[in-house]
């Protein structure tokens, strides 16, 4: 599940991070998400690149098969909606066929495959970026099979974009990222036959010359195969092959270095990156930033992108329930007992803000829809971590990598001058180890950190991966 759910927030912050750079000078030292760029866009805020997937996913989220007549109607309609009033900053190919498809007749879909057919007949230059990088969220659409994914996917690229090697390349990174997602590995060769049967051995031979190259030697990245290629050459001249987190940020810088379309080629790359690592995998800092049209944030792409991948929102059910509180539960708000404005809960503290005198939150457990923000906090203030309570390596696969996230935004709000309520569900376990953690950050003793929690936490647990890792490490 945290794989599936790091495709929209990955795709998002490399958007995002690659915003200010676009068609401009590369970052000198690190990529931020500083805004700017063609929209101008504010620090964080992503652009049509994601904008245009999350057209597909909202879609998707409703349970629509996205290849039916149905689904690609209403994925149709969604583009036309987010032209008219959301659209930031849209592709010239894309608003093209967009406008001259309100001059037809047909249901949605027909008129815009057909005016993505007649520009293509015009022009024969239709196989630009913008299928490619608004086809990430197609492959959590069908987890089970790969037919139906590459199917999606080159139907929804071919309403805008007419040349077979823009539903190529659509379809090739639809089948990375349904690959990533249930095994857990980065293979870009994996959908080859899924491709044009004609174009077959020419994507093979693109796909072996990006592989392990530098980022930007490819030509114009506005066009499909080059910006396909720029975002693989970032994510595979970053790894290192040792199943880190970190090869998600490496990647996305890279991917910004390659230069010219960088938001989008970052876009691509951090979909699949998501796709690999996890919602898990993505900082805190970004993850604090990171919105957009329509008025989202880094929680509701967790959302979207989850209910995707199990065939739709279920009402009730996670990620779609509207709160996860539990009256049962009862209420700790103990102090942390090195710093005693980092405030010690449970899912049920969340209600008791004001009473708790937080200005923070750092959440350990898995939220409903009203959850977050909390009464009184601002979004960029209520940041979720993506921490299981199971002891098996595979429950948390980066756990010392969420640790040190975790510690870092404490450490960060407390630099704020804001009291923080850190809080998993009953506090017995995630809490006290992501407060072990903090404690063992400031300069505490493993040993002494240990103990102090014990004492101020006398039920916990204590002991297992979670809390060794906790005080001593991976």
């Amino acid at each position: 599940m945290d794989r599936a759910a790091g495709v929209l927030l990955g795709e998002a912050c490399g958007d995002a991070l690659g915003v200010p750079y676009e068609m401009a000078a590369p970052p000198i030292g690190e990529a931020v998400m500083k805004g700017g760029g063609l929209g101008p866009y504010d620090p964080g805020e992503w652009s049509d690149d994601t904008q245009m997937t999350l057209c597909v996913a909202r879609v998707a989220a409703e349970g629509l098969d996205l290849s039916s007549e149905k689904g690609l109607d209403a994925v149709s309609d969604a583009f036309t909606a987010w032209l008219d009033g959301g659209a930031t900053d849209v592709g010239v190919q894309t608003q093209a066929v967009l406008t001259d498809a309100k001059l037809l007749r047909g249901a949605p879909h027909e008129r815009l495959t057909a005016a993505s057919e007649a520009l293509h007949a015009r022009t024969g230059l239709t196989a630009g970026n913008g299928a490619l990088m608004r086809t990430p969220i197609v492959g959590l659409s069908a987890l089970d099979d790969r037919e139906a994914t590459a199917g999606a996917a080159r139907a929804i690229a071919s309403l805008t974009h007419a040349d077979p090697l823009a539903g190529d390349s659509a379809v090739l990174w639809s089948e990375a990222i349904r690959v990533a997602v249930t095994e857990g590995r980065l293979d870009l060769t994996a959908g080859l036959d899924l491709v044009s049967a004609p174009n077959i051995g020419r994507w093979g031979d693109w796909i072996e010359a990006a592989t392990g190259a530098e980022p930007g030697q490819f030509g114009n990245n506005g066009f499909t195969v080059t910006a396909l290629q720029d975002a693989w050459a970032a994510i595979t001249t970053t790894d290192r092959g040792d199943g880190s987190a970190m090869h998600l940020q490496r990647g996305l810088q890279a991917a910004v270095r390659a230069g010219h379309d960088t938001d989008t080629v970052a876009a691509i790359a951090g979909s699949l990156l998501g796709a690999r690592y996890g919602a898990s995998a993505v900082p805190t800092q970004w993850r604090r930033m990171v919105h957009g049209w329509p008025g989202l944030r880094a929680h509701d792409l967790v959302e979207l992108a989850v209910s995707v991948s199990v065939g739709g929102r279920r009402p009730g059910v996670w990620p779609s329930v509207e709160t996860m509180a539990d009256a049962d539960i009862p209420a700790l708000g103990i102090p942390h007992p090195i710093d005693p404005d980092i405030v010690l809960g449970t899912i049920t503290d969340l209600s008791r803000v004001r009473e708790l005198g937080v200005q923070a939150i750092v959440s350990l457990c898995p939220l409903g829809l009203d959850d977050i923000p909390a009464e009184g906090m601002t979004a960029r203030d209520h940041i979720e971590f993506w921490i299981n309570d199971g002891e098996h390596e595979d429950s948390n696969p980066h756990l010392d990598f969420v640790l040190d996230d975790a510690s870092s935004a404490l450490r960060q709000f407390r630099a704020e001058g804001k009291r923080v309520l850190v809080h998993c569900r009953l506090g017995s376990q995630r809490t006290p180890a992501v407060a072990l953690r903090y404690a063992v950050d400031l300069g505490v003793a493993p040993e002494l950190a240990e103990s102090s929690i014990r004492d101020a936490l006398p039920g916990i647990r204590g002991e297992g991966r979670l809390w060794h890792v906790a005080a001593h490490g991976a």
